[in-house]
């Protein structure tokens, strides 16, 4: 008996910790099945079972989405909350992908420190080379990088696009995940829509 007793108190609080919500700053698109809407919103709170999410596009309490978040993957989820310019929902997955998330939120908030983001998620090398990216409204802007990983990259600019900017650089998009002291670092989103034929050449010196 003592030992099924341990095996609960180890079960629920394997589960507490599954379910804490921990504060994020994650790309994702939505997408809502029933009438087709999808747009581009920040995941700013998190746990395995749960999320909090940012977004202009806000569905009704109950709608059935589809949440993809940068990292993350895919989740098919259940709106529990909303309010202008916010939602609640709620994760309907399988034990193990669960527990996979609770390991990656885990690893994200405990990674690092000071000027290190927890979201660097794979290492980074040095490199030096001219390119330039493209804002929404089409500016081309010059700049330099720093350092690259498969998931983004450092770059010298003088400009300073607001926090989860979408940019085109290269065959990529990307989300402006932060600034630092000569630039902004940008966090991959994938192959963007459509690419303009004269912007997008990544030059390696």
């Amino acid at each position: 008996m003592l030992v099924n007793r341990e095996a609960l108190i180890a079960r629920d609080q394997a589960a507490r910790r599954r379910n804490v919500r921990v504060q994020v700053d994650l790309g994702a698109r939505i997408f809502v099945p029933a009438d087709g809407r999808e747009g581009r919103c920040h995941v700013v709170e998190m746990s395995s079972g749960d999320a909090r999410v940012m977004s202009t596009l806000v569905p009704n309490v109950g709608e059935q989405i589809i949440l993809y978040v940068d990292g993350f993957g895919r989740f098919e989820a259940e709106v529990a909350r909303s309010e202008i310019g916010y939602f609640a929902v709620r994760f309907n997955c399988s034990e193990v992908k669960r527990d996979r998330v609770a390991e990656q939120l885990s690893f994200l908030t405990n990674r690092g420190s000071g000027d290190e983001p927890p979201m660097r998620r794979h290492e980074r090398r040095t490199a030096k080379g001219l390119t330039h990216f493209t804002r929404p409204d089409g500016e081309v802007v010059r700049c330099e990088v720093l350092d690259l990983s498969l998931s983004g990259l450092s770059l010298k600019t003088d400009a300073k696009p607001r926090i989860g900017e979408i940019v085109v650089i290269g065959q990529m998009s990307g989300r402006v995940a932060r600034h630092h002291e000569t630039g902004i670092a940008v966090e991959f989103a994938g192959a963007p829509p459509q690419v303009p034929q004269n912007s997008l050449t990544l030059r390696m010196a």
